[in-house]
């Protein structure tokens, strides 16, 4: 058997406020009149034990009503009455404390279900126009005594403790009528807590709803914590509560837009033994806060305002006219911020309230990381840390990694392994290379050079690819169609970390262009020969041993067919494709299609020829007519004309070789040189013997230290692996005393 007592205050304003004790007890036994009965009972026995209970509490109500806000104000009678326990208690609700009232717990659950509720909660009319402050600090530093001193005559409206344990959970609110500003008192920063991400997050919601922030600290130096916290919320404020609140503001109910600034941020510090912060003439304390925050990388673009005001006290109490000054300007302040109804704030609460929300993971924070002690190199290709510990270098181990990496073309880290050897269980890694272990140096050159140029490929596409057990696995471009990649056929790929300073694929890669440029420097000296004259006679018997038979041999021809110009050594003859006689460059350049000879694409003809295919029916002078091809009538043999067509096909590639190399080796060199060369520019003497370069001493580089040095001073030649050389090259005499 219950009977529950209406639990409305016993005075809803001013008006009503008893003032003396007889107003008092009428109250109370107006209030024991709303008894509500939901069995029969023993009346006159209940009712007995509630008079008790009322005397036993009269000298509460013997007390004079002095403010509003005084913790014996407000008391709501607690009635529990039932057949085993009859008990009466005058005491605080659950969720209330001294006039304030808990906005939201600990968990992030808002304790007020309406704007009605939450408007009687802090006795304020809807019409009222208010701003919000709140306060923040560390627990323990006197945030609710703060706020009972600067707003409530210090009336002990938000509860304070000397226990260890923390006495304000969650966030609570109270109403100060005079100055219209509901404030917020929250959870201590650095409490002992198991939700401390939660609590966090509810900390940065109440933020985000106030005009106006507090921040409390009691202690003899700004520690670091506190502009942390600071520069998260105003990160956090410009990413996520910004949009949020103007999604808030353009709804009409709300009255408009909120500001895209964030609140304005008083910092009131405390201390006993050192001074605070003072301004001088050449730097305010806010200036110093500032550059503090920027020596922390912390951005504080969010709030509006940023205010110091600190408080040496060698003697307690506190003295809060300052802070009670500052904050009275702020409040006045209205150019960015302006008052708003009491249910725009409850709505604008309860929108972030329900947005951010949800389980977060809490993890113990790590007192000694790993990054302390593990080695700080990281991977330039993905950014991920060495797992090894500071120093494995010189234990000679190298740096690794458990992380995957990523491939970037421009550090080339990914390694090839042999797909044959790792059928059979061994991880052999091969790399890509210009020439085969087993050409010589010219012939490697030249299958390089033949292979790109015919296939048509530029020069990151030429290589080959060998493995130490199953020899040469992989030509590319050896073929003028059907090329396959070497994923398909010969090898796997592997992504490998870049670690800086010790990585063989990168260094390789660096001389790519230079072992080109080198290859390129050879060919250009045997093109440069293809004029001597040796060899052009030698050149000219190979043509006439291809050439078709109805061709004049290169031995008969001594001049020109039409203009009977004499040829000299260095002087090109040249077969017209028609009549086969030997004319010179002017009198054969005439092209086209010669079907009756087996050339079915443009070729090269004399002008007679030309002519009479074009004017076939117009007479033509002997003089300027050669004679009828006698093969005319015959049947055309295509092995004739089959092994000519090869040749001027290699006669061709040598051609467009020629003409690339007629570019100023120095603009390509400049470009090719390794990263580790000394530029050519400022290679002024040789590193051995100091002789000055110029036109009687070339520059040469050396291939391990990259100096320049002279000829004479270089004439070791050794690989040089740590360079990506892997056959012998060019090094100094110094580097070779080294050894």
């Amino acid at each position: 058997m219950i009977f529950t007592l209406d639990s409305t205050p016993w005075y809803q304003d001013d008006s009503q406020q008893p003032r003396n004790m007889d107003q008092s007890l009428n109250s109370v036994q107006r209030g024991s009149q709303r008894f509500k009965r939901t069995e029969q009972s023993n009346s006159p026995a209940i009712m007995e034990s509630i008079d008790a209970s009322l005397l036993c509490n009269s000298r509460l109500l013997n007390e004079p009503y002095s403010d509003p806000h005084k913790s014996s104000v407000g008391l709501r009678p607690d009635v529990t009455i039932t057949s085993e326990f009859t008990s009466l208690k005058l005491g605080p609700e659950e969720d209330t404390n001294g006039g304030s009232f808990l906005l939201i717990d600990g968990k992030e659950l808002l304790k007020v279900s309406s704007v009605e509720q939450f408007l009687g909660r802090l006795s304020c009319e809807g019409s009222t126009r208010v701003k919000v402050v709140s306060v923040f600090g560390n627990t323990g530093d006197g945030k609710s005594h703060t706020l009972n001193h600067t707003f409530f005559g210090g009336v002990e409206v938000f509860r304070t403790s000397s226990e260890q344990n923390s006495c304000t959970l969650g966030a609570w609110a109270a109403f100060d009528p005079q100055l219209r500003v509901i404030c917020l008192d929250t959870e201590g920063l650095l409490g002992n807590t198991t939700h401390e991400n939660q609590r966090t997050r509810l900390l940065l919601k109440i933020l985000a709803v106030s005009d106006l922030v507090i921040y409390r600290t009691r202690s003899e130096r700004l520690h670091q914590d506190m502009f942390r916290f600071l520069g998260s919320a105003s990160r956090a404020y410009t990413q996520h509560f910004q949009s949020a609140l103007q999604n808030v503001g353009q709804r009409s109910q709300f009255g408009g837009p909120l500001s895209a600034l964030g609140p304005a941020v008083i910092i009131f510090h405390e201390t006993r033994h050192t001074r605070t912060l003072q301004t001088s003439l050449n730097e305010s304390a806010e200036d110093f806060l500032r550059s503090r925050f920027a020596q922390s990388k912390l951005e504080i673009e969010a709030f509006s305002s940023l205010r110091y005001v600190g408080i040496h006290t060698t003697q307690p109490p506190t003295d809060f006219s300052e802070l009670r000054a500052a904050v009275q300007a702020e409040l006045e302040n209205t150019a960015v911020r302006s008052p708003r109804q009491p249910q725009v704030v409850y709505h604008t609460l309860k929108v972030l309230n329900d947005k951010f929300s949800g389980e977060i993971a809490n993890t113990a924070p790590v007192l000694f990381p790993d990054q302390y002690f593990t080695c700080p190199v990281t991977c330039m290709s993905c950014e991920q840390r060495c797992d090894r510990s500071m120093g494995h270098l010189k234990e000679g181990l190298a740096h690794c990694s458990a992380a995957r990496c990523r491939y970037q073309h421009q550090f080339e880290n990914r390694l090839y392994v042999c797909k044959a050897c790792h059928t059979n269980g061994k991880e052999v890694v091969v790399q890509p290379r210009v020439v085969s272990s087993l050409d010589t140096s010219w012939v490697g050159l030249a299958k390089y050079a033949w292979s790109g140029l015919v296939a048509n490929s530029t020069a990151s596409d030429m290589y080959v690819i060998e493995c130490p057990y199953c020899g040469e696995i992989y030509r590319s471009r050896q073929f003028w169609y059907g090329n396959k990649n070497p994923e398909d056929i010969a090898v796997r790929t592997e992504i490998t970390h870049v670690w800086p300073g010790n990585n063989p694929s990168m260094v390789g890669s660096q001389n790519a262009a230079q072992k080109v440029l080198d290859g390129v420097s050879y060919v250009t000296e045997a093109v440069v020969n293809v004029g001597s004259p040796p060899t052009r006679i030698i050149s000219s018997w190979v043509a006439d041993q291809i050439a078709p038979k109805y061709w004049r041999p290169n031995h008969e021809i001594k001049n020109c067919h039409k203009c009977e110009k004499v040829f000299g050594l260095l002087d090109s003859k040249h077969h017209c494709r028609a009549c086969g006689e030997g004319f010179c460059e002017d009198c054969s350049n005439r092209t086209m299609p010669v079907p009756d000879r087996g050339w079915l694409s443009p070729v090269r003809v004399c002008e007679g020829c030309y002519t009479r295919e074009v004017y076939f029916d117009a007479p033509a002078a002997p003089a300027e007519r050669c004679a009828a091809p006698p093969a005319a009538q015959d049947e055309v043999d295509d092995t004739e004309v089959r092994a000519r067509k090869y040749s001027e096909a290699v006669v061709s590639t040598l051609s467009t070789v020629a003409s690339v190399l007629e570019y100023p080796r120095g603009l390509i060199k400049e470009t090719a040189r390794p990263t580790y060369w000394v530029p050519d520019s400022e290679c002024i003497k040789c590193c051995c013997c100091e002789g000055a370069f110029g036109p009687r001493l070339p520059l040469h580089h050396c291939r391990e230290c990259g100096r320049g040095v002279c000829q004479t001073c270089s004439t070791s030649r050794r690989p040089v692996p740590l360079r990506g050389w892997d056959a012998p090259v060019r090094i100094c005499d110094q580097c070779a005393k080294k050894d």
